[in-house]
């Protein structure tokens, strides 16, 4: 009873901050994301009989109690599932840079969640291997499938109508997304925290979802017709309210750095140059610039000579889930 899966990390456009329900990762909003090529997990799982309890192995080690309770909690929703009692080895093998600003979580659970059900035999369609999937990382739910994805917020308490749907294959629209690394050092303030805390205390939080629907029909659109300016605009004007709700936070939350400002100021000056670029920035320094492949050179280039860039990793959209 064992398989192997492979997910890739992916990065929102349109950002999910704030949870409705803590304990089963329920969003306050929808989002909008793209999978990418370069980043993922690989992870196997085998039930086996005459275990105790689970073990988890993170890059071949052991992982801590913290990152054992976590898996084991969430391979008990798959035991539910398939009726069993079996406990199980998890080895995963992670190559996402945390430090860079992608969400290892999404790849982590995602593979999780596709490995586990295939070796209980489970016959889990995408939309319920989704909704799975959420329950260990929100953002996990977007990275089953590959190109653009939308996690949708759902309604029910239950969390049965919140799961993620492709808008666009991955070979439909090719996009540069380059990864530009400002600071690689651990940020203060989980994003965890800073979504709590935002929340539960922001009064720009209001004006968030009250215009949150509007952009998730703007990128819809865009993503659709394949309008690059019309989603890069969008993208960016997001990103920023995102983060303006966090300034607004009881007490307020600030992960730009001198780096994140520099980076900003250019990609505006490249626009003012005739080079269609944009940014978006997650609960982080760092940032992540769109263009298009046509133009990846030049914003490369141009981005990686300024002073306080350390460095730049490129990918484009990327597959779903895949099995090894």
């Amino acid at each position: 009873m064992k398989a192997k899966a492979k997910a890739n990390t992916n990065i929102a456009l349109i950002k999910y901050w704030g949870k409705r329900d803590e304990k089963l990762f329920l969003p306050t909003n929808s989002s909008i994301s793209i999978t990418l090529d370069k980043f993922y997990t690989i992870t196997t799982v085998e039930f086996k009989e005459n275990m105790i309890n689970d073990k988890f192995y993170l890059n071949g080690k052991e992982s801590d109690k913290k990152e054992q309770i976590k898996i084991s909690n969430f391979l008990d929703k798959v035991r539910k599932l398939a009726r069993t009692n079996l406990y199980a080895i998890v080895e995963s093998e992670n190559k996402v840079p945390t430090a860079a600003g992608f969400a290892s979580s999404a790849s982590g659970f995602a593979a999780l969640a596709a490995a586990s059900v295939k070796a209980l035999g489970l016959k889990l369609n995408k939309i319920e291997l989704s909704a799975l999937a959420r329950c260990g990382s929100g953002s996990a739910s977007r990275s089953i499938y590959g190109g653009y994805v939308e996690w949708q917020k759902g309604q029910r308490l239950d969390g049965k109508d919140s799961f993620a749907r492709r808008l666009l294959p991955e070979s439909d629209w090719d996009i540069s997304i380059l990864s530009v690394i400002v600071a690689d050092n651990k940020k203060k303030v989980s994003s965890r925290e800073g979504m709590k805390r935002t929340v539960e205390s922001s009064p720009f939080y209001s004006a968030w979802l009250d215009t949150i629907e509007k952009d998730l029909k703007m990128t819809r659109e865009a993503i659709k017709y394949k309008d690059f300016e019309k989603l890069g605009e969008v993208v960016e004007r997001n990103a920023l309210k995102m983060h303006a709700t966090m300034l607004g936070a009881a007490e307020p939350i600030l992960y730009f750095k001198a780096g994140t400002m520099d980076v900003i100021h250019h990609i505006h000056d490249l626009r003012l140059c005739g080079i269609d670029a944009y940014f978006t920035i997650d609960a982080g320094p760092n940032v992540k610039v769109l263009c298009k492949p046509s133009d990846e050179k030049k914003v490369y280039e141009s981005l990686l000579s300024l002073p306080l860039v350390e460095d730049i990793i490129i990918c484009h959209p990327g597959n779903g889930i895949s099995y090894l």
